[in-house]
């Protein structure tokens, strides 16, 4: 596991409400190199909370993938990541180990950053190194961070932050040119993901708002970055993982048209159910339903009538219908 690369890989970012075992199998499915599990509590692992433990269940079939721990204390982030890289707590489902612990310092939610979490600790450089230091120390597996650029404009503080991970002995860091204070609002800065690149030894992953391959290919040849991660841009589009790819070798790429984009949304949702169960996977299939007929004919329509079913087999039916019309 230690001589995994990571250079030159398309990754699918770590999103909260998206990226469980039926998003992560498609984007692998199409040409995504790893995966990143949505963020998993610390603290909740270490207090063998069970719902946790299944949020924390990878397959075979899902390697290379890396778990997200999230959390401020660093005994419990240590803990939590030998835990992890272990496979060594209580309600354990894990089919294998996960190749790497990434060390999330960037997601922006109010309720994760009021409790000094996530992209709080942007303002704490003592803490989130002690943080970088003690999972590095706990865990038996490579372990990377998520970042963002600082946590508002006039704290930016990532390319700091790179030099921490890199003194921590952490294997890769991910930017998001973004602060805290912008969310998910505009502009990326592309500069402060250069300045990351330029101050550390280690693989930089340039990330943030990365919607399509000439996104990412001015991400990639402006920063110079390593990798790339790809978030909110493969919702409803896990095709974009192959496009990129295509952008970056200079081949030929053809769209997916609409009848294979709702053959993908079936399989989505026939995934969902089946590791899910009926209520919870037919809930969450209607948001993934709603990305994949984005800009269709009768998209608003169809969408409407998609949040409206609360039957398995009629929304199997409503997407074979439109398969079978296209």
């Amino acid at each position: 596991m230690d001589t995994f690369s990571f250079e030159n890989k398309l990754c699918l970012a770590p999103m909260a409400g998206a990226t469980d075992y039926a998003f992560r199998k498609i984007c692998i499915a199409g040409g995504a190199d790893y995966t990143v599990s949505e963020m998993i509590s610390a603290k909740a692992l270490c207090f063998k909370d069970k719902k946790t433990a299944v949020l924390a269940r990878i397959r075979a079939e899902e390697h290379p993938i890396a778990l997200q721990i999230f959390g401020s204390d660093p005994e419990i982030m240590a803990k939590a990541a030998n835990m992890l890289s272990t496979g060594s707590y209580e309600g354990c489902q894990s089919e294998i180990l996960p190749f790497a612990i990434d060390i999330n310092m960037g997601c922006p939610v109010h309720k994760i950053v009021s409790n000094k979490e996530g992209s709080a600790l942007m303002r704490d450089p003592v803490l989130a190194g002690e943080i970088m230091a003690a999972v590095k120390e706990g865990s038996t597996v490579p372990v990377t961070v998520k970042i963002r650029a600082g946590f508002d404009k006039d704290h930016i503080c990532a390319p700091l932050y790179a030099e921490m991970a890199q003194k921590a002995g952490l294997s890769a860091v991910c930017v998001h040119g973004r602060t805290r204070e912008q969310m998910y609002r505009p502009p990326v800065d592309l500069e402060v993901i250069k300045d990351c690149v330029s101050a550390v030894k280690i693989p930089v992953i340039g990330n943030g708002e990365i919607m399509s391959a000439q996104d990412a290919l001015h991400m990639k040849e402006y920063t110079g970055c390593a990798s790339l991660m790809i978030a909110r841009g493969a919702l409803g589009n896990p095709y974009l993982f192959e496009e990129i790819r295509a952008k970056l070798e200079g081949k030929e790429y053809q769209a997916p048209g609409f009848r294979e984009r709702l053959e993908k949304a079936l399989a989505h949702f026939e995934l969902l159910i089946a590791d899910k169960g009926v209520h919870t996977g037919l809930l969450e299939s209607r948001k993934h339903i709603a990305w994949y007929i984005k800009g269709m004919p009768g998209a608003p329509k169809l969408r409407d009538t998609v949040n409206r079913i609360d039957s398995v087999e009629e929304m199997r039916n409503l997407l074979t219908e439109q398969i079978e019309r296209s």
